[in-house]
């Protein structure tokens, strides 16, 4: 456990000369106190959270880091985020992909830069697709290897977004 404290601070050392923060394959369950008082006087632009177990982002994640550009919380155990992460007013990419999520979390239609998400391998069976069509900056947004239902994937096929939507093809053995 000691090896991973001194990793955590090492990197957070780090990102204060890139600005960026490289927390991936930390053993992480949750953002420790410790890495937001090592980086109160660093303005991030990218964190990548990658390979944890994190189970949820704080509130105050937003609040903390409010200028990044990227976020990368892939392979984690998440079921979703925040609201506060609308407030993440600069960010143009996350990535949630290889998590637990069933539904997409609404906030990502309200991060105001957002231009590419990369949903794939989670577990998201719906979504709420007139929010989604109205977002206005989204260029990319991946849903592949998800057990989108019948209904969902038809409205999701139908649908003419501005942005490039990439999704599995349906198979009818995956309805139950």
């Amino acid at each position: 456990m000691a090896h991973a404290v001194v990793r955590v601070v090492e990197r957070c050392e780090n990102a204060q000369d890139n600005e960026s923060l490289d927390l991936s394959e930390c053993q992480l369950m949750q953002i420790p106190d410790a890495v937001y008082h090592l980086m109160r006087n660093t303005q991030l632009k990218t964190c990548d959270l990658s390979s944890n177990v994190i189970k949820k982002i704080p509130a105050k994640f937003a609040l903390k880091f409010n200028l990044i550009t990227d976020l990368n919380l892939s392979h984690n155990q998440m079921t979703k985020l925040p609201d506060e992460l609308a407030d993440l007013n600069a960010l143009a990419r996350l990535n949630i992909s290889h998590n637990s999520f069933i539904v997409l979390p609404p906030v990502v239609f309200k991060m105001p830069k957002l231009r590419e998400l990369d949903a794939s391998h989670n577990a998201i069976i719906e979504i709420d697709t007139d929010e989604m069509i109205t977002s206005d900056n989204l260029e990319l947004v991946n849903l592949r290897h998800n057990p989108l239902g019948r209904t969902c994937h038809r409205k999701l096929k139908n649908v003419s977004t501005s942005f490039r939507l990439e999704i599995s093809e349906y198979n009818e053995d995956d309805d139950w």
